[in-house]
């Protein structure tokens, strides 16, 4: 049966993981989706994006609708998962299928496939080390997993510590993989500093990320007492805002009358006296900055919920839909207001969802530390690698930017996998054949023999 093909399950496991989309009567958007248009749409540099996913987006839309990169994002994950379960043997058609019918289910996963933002590329940064460490495959097929991998990471500047993270664990386990684990992470950074190269003329990971981390540390209270001490000898512009600064990194951020915007100049005018200022507040109060990134990385860890981006006010639709019209016509945008997000139904339906995948999250967080814990061979490091990314995540984007929910929500999900995964006849042993490689037929991330 046609069903029964890999390149047929993994398109069928990539519609079934975007029902959140056909609900919504099309992808899921966000505020930042806009820039994203406009990064790709006008080859325009973002100050705090990667020029990644921008043109990206622009190239899968083909000028026709967002529909198709949701569905390609549907289906990268939907081949992540499948190259993953090869590792166990466990990649029937059948199988895979209910698996991403689980996840569909059961957890955040389709949410943000259905979202046109690079969140999605976090847990497929997570799941492509996975196939690279512990999978084996021919030359081509790794290729495309590196290529893949690659893009996942450069998305978003809070994938790389992450990768960096994940091939660690995977690499202490078993240090020959470690060039290969290296390769796609080499691939985002070539592409990140090239990028930032060509349209900032600096080539930096993140040329005015000090600015992020500014906010955090107002956000944490920090600044004030810096500035006290420095000001006004520093002849910093921030000194200006002294006993008045936000106390929400949000407002500091984005706020058009904030400390960021209110200059003509923005954050990139503010970026080099905000590294020095970091620099400062770090030197001054290194245990104030380390606890208070510890309060966020907990806070973080216990926030993974749906909601905070399916609202009419979170798509920016105001802005948004000037920008689908422009870059996609009038039909576009219009089918984008008809939505249930752009009517402000989309929220209330998922955030019931919330108490059923908090509780599995809760359980598979269990279960993936008890595999860790006690499990042997390939799954064991699989639990130890989803464990150590979804800490990573809680650590890089709630210390250096701040907690909230779709930050974790994004990749919380990962710690179902090593339940969907685990065969409890080898749970505490590997068997004798394991580690051998059955060929799949060929299909997506199968460019060539393995």
């Amino acid at each position: 049966m046609i069903w029964a093909r890999p390149w047929a399950a993994i398109l069928a496991g990539g519609l079934i993981l975007l029902w959140p989309a056909l609900l919504n009567g099309g992808p899921i958007l966000f505020s930042d989706t806009q820039a994203f248009l406009v990064q790709g749409g006008d080859w325009f540099g973002v100050w705090d994006k990667p020029f990644i996913y921008g043109p990206a987006l622009r190239a899968a839309d083909l000028g026709i609708s967002l529909v198709i990169p949701a569905v390609l994002q549907g289906v990268a994950l939907s081949a992540m998962l499948w190259r993953v379960a090869l590792i166990f043997g466990e990649a029937p058609a059948l199988r895979h299928l209910m698996r991403c019918a689980l996840l569909a289910l059961g957890s955040a996963a389709p949410w943000f496939a259905a979202l046109l933002m690079p969140d999605i590329w976090a847990p497929i940064t997570v799941l492509g080390l996975l196939a690279l460490g512990l999978g084996e495959a021919g030359a081509a097929t790794r290729t495309c997993l590196v290529l893949l991998t690659g893009f996942a990471i450069a998305v978003h500047l809070s994938h790389l510590p992450l990768a960096a993270a994940c091939a660690g664990s995977l690499a202490a386990f078993r240090w020959r993989r470690s060039a290969v684990l290296a390769a796609p992470i080499v691939v985002a950074l070539a592409g990140v500093l090239a990028t930032n190269a060509m349209l900032f003329h600096r080539a930096a990971i993140s040329p005015h990320g000090a600015v992020f981390m500014l906010a955090r540390l107002a956000g944490d209270g920090l600044l004030e007492a810096t500035l006290a001490a420095r000001c006004p000898a520093a002849n910093w512009r921030l000194c200006d805002w002294r006993g008045r600064l936000p106390t929400d990194s949000d407002a500091f951020l984005w706020a058009g009358d904030g400390p960021v915007w209110s200059d003509p100049g923005g954050p990139i005018a503010l970026a080099p006296e905000a590294g020095e200022i970091v620099a400062a507040t770090m030197r001054r109060d290194p245990w104030g900055v380390a606890r208070a990134a510890g309060r966020n990385t907990v806070a973080q860890l216990g926030r993974a919920a749906l909601g905070d981006t399916l609202t009419r006010q979170a798509s920016g639709a105001d802005r948004l839909g000037p920008a689908i019209e422009k870059y996609l016509g009038a039909s576009a945008r219009a089918r984008f207001q008809d939505g249930l997000q752009a009517r402000d139904r989309l929220a209330g339906f998922a955030t019931k969802l919330n108490v059923v995948q908090t509780r599995l999250l809760i359980a598979g967080a269990f279960a993936s530390l008890a595999i860790a814990a006690f499990g042997s061979g390939k799954i064991r490091r699989l639990a130890v690698c989803v464990l150590v990314a979804v800490l990573c995540n809680a650590a890089v984007t709630g210390a250096l930017s701040g907690p909230h929910d779709r930050y974790q929500a994004r990749i919380a999900w990962l710690v179902l996998l090593p339940v969907l995964l685990v065969d409890r006849k080898t749970f505490f042993f590997e068997k004798k054949n394991q580690n051998v490689y059955v060929q799949p037929r060929a299909g997506p991330l199968s460019c060539g023999p393995v």
